[in-house]
């Protein structure tokens, strides 16, 4: 018999990322009975946490989970979903999420940052190379600023951030997403972990709840209205079994690689990451200053060829500057598990473009020109597998009445930029509709 006690509620989120948490925190508080289903577990208090054996344990696939066209990519399956291996990084979202699309999240956005305190890191906490590659870019006349952050090192006791902090945060100067959910358990939220849900149950045309299994015992739970908040690959593979048959088809993955060069002087490795950036909206990429962390840089440029893997002695010496790039839709996450995303030639020719730029950026800075080189494509945010204005509504609704979307999942466009800050404007907008329409 499926598992259904202390599983009734008014609202029924999947997923703890900053969507679902989000959502958890602002319903919870206004006294809404919430049911929370995270797939992973709460690896926060583990001392293997932010450590690269932990990056191995709580990532999809160990770490290894690729696209068909050979994409690695890194997605946390644990309580507060992405926001547990990102990089920290804020970012407004762009003006044609409400100038093309008429969704206005700006007074959400605005109040997020107001209480997260987001802000660019102290001068003197940016890094020195970091810094200096900033500078080099802006001798060049690309406008390069400080990068905002979801990072406080006051609420450090000991902030000893640099490359390694991508696996995970061990000193706790970058909110997490699970922190909402922290305040939401507070307000009544009931929170179950190990809970993978398969579909969501549909009748009439109405979400009535969702099924699946709860530490791999089946569950039924019930609810008037479900938001699903799994990812962009979690939540187009619970529609498709829900019976969407257009959830999956195209995706945008703000494809990214690194441009490595070496120096004389110490790299970047041990500073901060992404505490400089800039946007060529123009031709559709940002730059930053990043590194992969010391263990992950052989791993990863093996991918590339053998000699790449051996640059690996020169790594606490090498300036790296990471372009993401506006990949235009294509490709799609598949009902048989594949998952694939080709660039198109405008994107392969945009990236040429920003590879160019980023090479003269490096030798300004000092790198020789014999060392630099260009890391393997990754797929850094899994998104737009279910799209606003082609299977959901400007409130985020699908066709089945109660039944939502609320995570990367619902970009209609590539974001090309960090997407933390307008997930959590999105559930914020989507919490206060459902507030109203209850």
């Amino acid at each position: 018999m499926p598992i259904t006690a202390d599983l009734d509620a008014d609202v029924i989120i999947v997923g703890s990322g900053p969507g679902g948490a989000t959502l958890a925190r602002e319903l919870a508080g206004h006294g809404k009975r919430i049911l929370l289903l995270e797939r992973g577990i709460d690896y926060r208090s583990l001392n293997y946490y932010g450590t690269y054996l932990g990056a191995l344990i709580y990532s999809d696939k160990r770490s290894f989970l690729f696209t068909t066209e050979g994409l690695n990519i890194i997605r946390p399956l644990m309580l507060g979903g992405a926001t547990s291996m990102y990089c920290g990084c804020a970012a407004p979202p762009p003006v044609w999420i409400k100038n093309k699309y008429g969704i206005d999240i700006d007074v959400e956005v605005a109040e997020t940052m107001a209480e997260l305190g987001i802000a660019p890191l102290p001068p003197e906490l940016r890094g020195k190379a970091s810094t200096h590659i900033a500078q080099a870019a802006q001798a060049l006349g690309y406008s390069w600023e400080p990068q905002l952050k979801f990072m406080k090192p006051t609420r450090s006791k000991n902030f000893r951030c640099g490359a390694i902090c991508m696996v995970g945060c061990r000193c706790g100067a970058k909110w997490n997403a699970a922190e909402y959910v922290d305040d939401a358990v507070k307000d009544g939220l009931v929170l179950h972990t190990q809970a993978e849900v398969d579909r969501v149950l549909i009748e009439d045309g109405h979400a009535v709840g969702v099924a699946g299994k709860l530490k791999g015992r089946p569950f039924i739970a019930h609810a008037p209205q479900v938001v699903v908040s799994a990812g962009g690959i979690g939540s187009p593979r619970i529609l498709q079994k829900s019976g969407f048959r257009e959830a999956g088809i195209g995706m945008t993955m703000d494809v990214t690689v690194m441009v490595y060069g070496a120096q004389a002087q110490k790299g970047i490795g041990n500073e901060p990451p992404m505490t400089w950036s800039w946007e060529n909206l123009e031709d559709g990429f940002m730059l930053s200053t990043l590194i992969d962390p010391w263990l992950l840089y052989p791993i990863v440029n093996l991918l590339k060829g053998p000699r790449y893997s051996l640059t690996w002695p020169r790594w606490k010496n090498t300036l790296g500057v990471m372009i993401k790039l506006k990949d235009q839709i294509s490709g799609g996450v598949y009902s048989d598990g594949k998952i694939s995303k080709p660039l198109t030639d405008n994107d392969c020719e945009r990236l040429r473009q920003a590879e160019n730029v980023c090479r003269k950026i490096l030798v300004e800075a000092g790198a020789r020109k014999d060392t630099i080189f260009t890391t393997p494509l990754r797929g850094t945010h899994p998104s737009g597998t279910v799209r606003i204005d082609t299977m959901l509504d400007k409130n985020l609704e699908t066709e089945a009445r109660g039944l939502f979307v609320c995570d990367a999942s619902v970009f209609p466009e590539a974001l090309a930029r960090p997407t933390v800050l307008t997930i959590i404007g999105l559930a914020k907008r989507l919490s206060k509709h459902l507030m109203g329409s209850s």
